[in-house]
């Protein structure tokens, strides 16, 4: 088990001091939705037990859930042997991840056709 300090120097954030983090359904696998984090966003997740983010687009820590409901229980924290990846197994509280109402962030398929040459 790694101490939360030793694992937030071990991370490789971007040029913005932001690094990828996948929320994954603890039960199933289902992968839920990407969403950004920083230095103190996994700080607050670590001490809250649920997750929180870094809204790029509002420029302010972004506690999933908080508004509407749909907090994320944080199972475990895990992150990628290059260190650039975060993955977050969580209890998905009322079954909606997506701001869409989705279960799933994940769910424009794309038909994938072999040999196909040009696009």
């Amino acid at each position: 088990m790694i101490l939360a300090s030793e694992m937030i120097r071990n991370l490789k954030f971007n040029s913005q001091g932001l690094i990828p983090a996948i929320a994954q359904d603890y039960r199933d696998g289902t992968i839920l939705m990407m969403a950004w984090m920083n230095a103190e966003s996994i700080q607050k997740t670590l001490a809250t037990g649920e997750a929180h983010y870094w809204s790029r687009s509002r420029s302010e820590l972004w506690h999933k859930g908080a508004t509407s409901g749909h907090i994320q229980k944080v199972k475990e924290l895990l992150y990628d042997c290059d260190g650039d990846t975060i993955l977050i197994k969580i209890e998905q509280i009322g079954d909606i991840a997506c701001h869409t109402g989705a279960r799933s962030c994940f769910f424009n398929s794309v038909e994938i056709i072999p040999h196909q040459s040009s696009f």
